[in-house]
């Protein structure tokens, strides 16, 4: 069973540990960082929840999973297509772990005072306080979800669950990932309006 975890490919398992080993230091550097940038290690609510589906509040991105979790899940099916299409040679790990760098550096700048503040004013995230340690490495463990999905399941699997979540999360608070990038490149008032009248 290790041997299948370690080398999905039936490769050498001395590089899949390397691999494994690269994608973990990753994952620790998030932490760290994440730590050095002053950002919370849990809720300030004093407590943590599973899932907290509270959108516009104080406490979104505090807690283990919440509405926006879907879109890292979708994160893991875009970053395994990038991994597929720039490494198309390389084992599942090389993929994994250009996921990891490509998710890691969006929740480092995610979490930055820049971005976090201009959450605040462009989109409907008003009261977004940045995420906690907890629920950013929590992203970032959906996102590793998604990938090792999208490298499994039929391509069309994968397309239409990426699609279903975007309708389903934008039809619950009128927010998805679609949006959540639209808003924060090129915010439209009106959108905002809509959002906000939830």
């Amino acid at each position: 069973m290790t041997a299948v975890i370690l080398a999905p490919n039936g490769r050498d398992n001395q590089a899949a540990r390397f691999w494994l080993i690269a994608v973990a230091a990753v994952f620790v550097i998030q932490i760290v960082a994440l730590y050095l940038m002053g950002r919370v290690p849990f809720c300030e609510c004093g407590f943590t929840r599973l899932f907290d589906s509270a959108v516009n509040s104080a406490e979104n991105s505090q807690h283990l999973s919440d509405w926006y979790s879907p879109s890292h899940i979708i994160h893991g099916f875009l970053f395994y297509l990038v991994g597929f299409v720039t490494l198309r040679k390389q084992s599942l790990w090389a993929k994994l772990l250009l996921a990891m760098v490509i998710e890691v550096g969006w929740e480092l700048i995610e979490n930055s005072p820049l971005i976090i503040e201009r959450y605040r004013t462009a989109t409907m995230a008003v009261t977004y306080q940045g995420d906690s340690i907890l629920n950013s490495a929590m992203d970032t463990v959906f996102m590793v979800a998604g990938f090792l999905f999208a490298a499994r399941a039929p391509v069309w699997a994968t397309v239409v669950i990426a699609l279903l979540l975007e309708v389903l999360v934008g039809w619950i608070i009128r927010d998805n990932l679609t949006l959540n990038v639209v808003m924060l490149l090129w915010p439209i008032e009106a959108v905002k309006a809509w959002q906000s009248a939830l």
